[in-house]
């Protein structure tokens, strides 16, 4: 017969009840405030210029909200365990190289070039993860210097130049082909917005429903009561910087898909927007909380902004002050968020 509860140990379980209710009650009301104010913005746009509401730019900013919320959903997994990773942009077009190399430079099947570039993405993770977890080097400071090895080797690989792809075997059709409008051709979705969805529900399952998700959540709450449990931290760590390098590979993919080539000098700065949407949506870059649903609300959010600033004529440089902003205020709404726990 079970012995009955002391009097504590149900006061602490009611209070960590109550925690985990306020934590998952500021997450949905973010994700809801910043649905509202995708939704604001999309209608302030369209009434600023109707150019804004054509089928051609609506399918645009769903072309470059896919890269952006690739990038974003990688983010997302190393943002929940406190970490931070600025390397996502390099490394997605040092895989876009790498995947050049295989299908234009030797001439191998297309198969090949997806496998290199996704594999290319999963060794440069390793190596963030292993400078994180083993060598404690901070996360900033090991994916800073990720982000410039990774820009250096797509330089030094491409010869300095891009790599254009043949299409022999419908490369382009990656990003830019349509599954879905040829079913319907009505809808003529691309691609790479249907790589998104899936690759969005998938990691959603994967932090929801797998042990590599509790952990990942489990390591940005307290990761040091995880490693007195006996858990193995640096290798859950490295595995979630490994997943993350594996994601920005299909990044690299998509944004070669839709250039048709692959630019090394690419690159620099998609960070900042991944990390911009992953925060807009919700997850805290204090760790332990996040969802993907946020993060792809954040990115389509960072995607009409910057797009409705070039149809409005907005110069490039205010465009970035733009999103510099939104980044200081994102990171301001979130600590505010988390005083009020």
């Amino acid at each position: 017969m079970a012995e009955p509860k002391t009097a504590t140990i149900e006061a602490e379980e009611r209070v960590a009840t109550t925690f985990r209710a306020q934590v998952f009650g500021s997450i949905a009301r973010q994700k809801l405030f910043a649905f509202a104010s995708l939704i604001v913005l999309m209608v302030f746009f369209g009434f600023a210029s109707p150019a804004f509401m054509q089928v051609e730019n609506l399918l645009g900013i769903l072309q470059s909200t896919a890269v952006n919320g690739v990038l974003a959903i990688a983010s997302t997994f190393v943002i929940i365990t406190a970490g931070i990773d600025l390397s996502v942009g390099t490394l997605m077009t040092f895989c876009a190289v790498m995947a050049g190399v295989f299908l234009t430079n030797w001439q191998l099947p297309l198969w090949t070039g997806v496998l290199a570039a996704i594999a290319t993405g999963a060794m440069s993770g390793l190596l963030s993860g292993t400078f994180v977890a083993k060598l404690k080097l901070p996360p900033f400071i090991a994916t800073l210097g990720m982000m410039l090895v990774n820009k250096g080797l797509a330089l030094v690989v491409a010869g300095d130049k891009p790599i254009y792809f043949s299409d022999s075997e419908n490369f382009s059709t990656i990003s830019q082909g349509s599954m879905i409008g040829y079913v319907l051709p009505s809808l003529p979705v691309p691609n790479s917005v249907l790589i998104l969805f899936v690759l969005a529900i998938a990691a959603s399952a994967v932090l929801s429903r797998t042990a590599l998700g509790r952990y990942t959540f489990a390591l940005g709450s307290n990761e040091e009561a995880v490693r007195l449990s006996g858990v193995n931290v640096d290798r859950w760590k490295i595995t979630i910087y490994v997943l993350a390098g594996a994601i920005c590979g299909v990044a690299g993919l998509l944004i070669a898909s839709r250039l048709n080539s692959a630019q090394p000098a690419l690159g620099q700065g998609y960070e900042l927007e991944a990390i911009a949407a992953v925060v807009i949506g919700g997850t805290s870059l204090s760790g332990g909380t996040g969802t993907v649903l946020g993060t792809i609300i954040g990115a389509f959010i960072m995607s009409v902004l910057t797009n409705g600033l070039r149809i409005l004529s907005v110069p490039q440089e205010w465009q970035i002050v733009v999103t510099g902003v939104i980044i200081i205020l994102a990171v301001y709404i979130d600590i505010l968020r988390r005083r009020k726990l």
